[in-house]
């Protein structure tokens, strides 16, 4: 089974936009209350037997069950008797939020994650249709159960042949978008590796070297609209909380910081794109991101998007048929790729490469993408020429490292 994600968006009128809040927010209280009910459950089983807490204390029967979804979309069908606002939404959207609430439990328990938290007004960004129907979507239009058809800005086609899955409603600051998710019956081959490699060392003062001598500079691309957003921030600060001033400057900080992350991904996309051209093999660092986000440059770690933009040069990869892989980032910086001999530490202040075994000077992150190079090939088992005499390298480094 193959999947791909499109997204569109939709050119929304005031009765559309109104009928979306409505179902957000009626989304949100289902998701709170459900998650109020689990959460009392496990802070009924905290209470000690043989002691009562001098602050609060939970009384539930010891017999209750604890909450799941299938009991909670049971009592979900017997509420909506009671409060008829629940019968707007379709039956399947409420069901799927229900849903969204037992799968943030399931990563709680084994992915190690934080404890669901409730949403408060505005959090809530989206709701999904989970089954629909090919009928439903026409050239620039769509149609959503309960709402009707809507129009759609049709950027790209989707092939005839696939089988729509479900359709998913996400509010951004520019508006109203439609994922729709696609599937094929066919299973496409792995890339194997086969033609030219090239090693990628990611870094701050060059966002990517290549074990061929590219160095790409890095975008600074929240740090320069850094002191637009402050004064956006200061803007929000000074408005009375809750009104409507205050409401259109919290959207002007919403869509400048979408347009960040926009910016971003779009040169994302482009860089991976440009890697991809006439090479067979792509070799990066498996890096600890997390522990890079909460040093002493974060700030700087997180406007670069190494996150994103490994998964975005790897979904690229197997789209045009070239082998990618992570290989362990332990000390690239301080080993030689032309004669092994580990080098020592360097500073942030040191940009040059020089082994004093065999005499090789490069530029540091591209010897560092020449050792990611070689960890590479010899993890898919291809054998790499190494001379060791005076200056000489089995690299194709030039003299000047080209930028971008």
């Amino acid at each position: 089974m193959f999947t791909l994600t499109y997204e569109f968006k939709i050119k929304t009128t005031k009765r559309e936009q109104a009928i979306f809040e409505e179902w957000l927010e009626i989304n949100r209280r289902v998701y709170n209350y459900a998650l109020r009910e689990r959460k009392d459950w496990y802070e009924s089983r905290k209470c000690q037997v043989n002691a009562c807490s001098l602050k609060q204390c939970f009384v539930m029967s010891a017999s209750a069950p604890r909450p799941t979804y299938n009991q909670q979309a049971k009592q979900l069908t017997a509420a909506k008797k009671e409060y008829l606002d629940l019968k707007k939404p379709q039956s399947q959207v409420l069901q799927q939020t229900l849903m969204r609430l037992e799968k943030a439990f399931v990563s709680m328990w084994e992915q190690n994650h934080g404890f669901p938290r409730f949403k408060k007004a505005g959090r809530m960004r989206s709701f999904v249709f989970p089954q629909v129907k090919n009928e439903w979507l026409w050239e620039d239009q769509i149609y959503l159960p309960k709402i009707g058809w809507l129009i759609i800005r049709n950027s790209r086609p989707i092939p005839k042949d696939a089988q729509l899955k479900q359709f998913r409603v996400v509010k951004r600051a520019r508006g109203w978008y439609v994922q729709i998710t696609a599937s094929w019956e066919v299973n496409p081959p792995s890339p194997i590796p086969n033609g030219r490699a090239i090693g990628i060392d990611v870094g701050l003062t060059s966002f990517a070297a290549t074990s061929n001598g590219l160095l790409i500079k890095r975008p600074r691309f929240f740090v320069d609209l850094q002191n637009k957003l402050k004064s956006l921030q200061r803007k929000v600060f000074c408005k009375i909380k809750g009104s409507n001033n205050w409401k259109k400057a919290q959207h002007k900080v919403a869509r400048l910081h979408e347009r960040i992350a926009n910016t971003r991904k779009d040169w994302h996309y482009k860089l991976a794109h440009r890697l991809c051209n006439d090479v067979g093999m792509i070799f990066v660092e498996n890096l600890n991101l997390v522990g890079l986000s909460r040093g002493m440059l974060g700030k700087h770690c997180l406007d670069a998007g190494f996150g994103q933009f490994f998964n975005i040069l790897e979904q690229i990869c197997f789209k045009r048929g070239v082998y990618f892989e992570k290989v362990d980032s332990h000390k690239t910086s301080q080993i030689c790729p032309n004669c092994q001999h580990e080098t020592g530490k360097k500073t942030l202040a040191n940009r040059v490469h020089s082994c004093e075994n065999c005499g090789y000077t490069t530029d540091r992150d591209v010897a560092a993408a020449q050792v990611v190079l070689l960890r590479g090939l010899a993890a898919v088992g291809h054998t790499v020429k190494m001379l060791c005499e005076g200056k000489s390298t089995s690299f194709p480094v030039s003299k000047e490292s080209q930028s971008l």
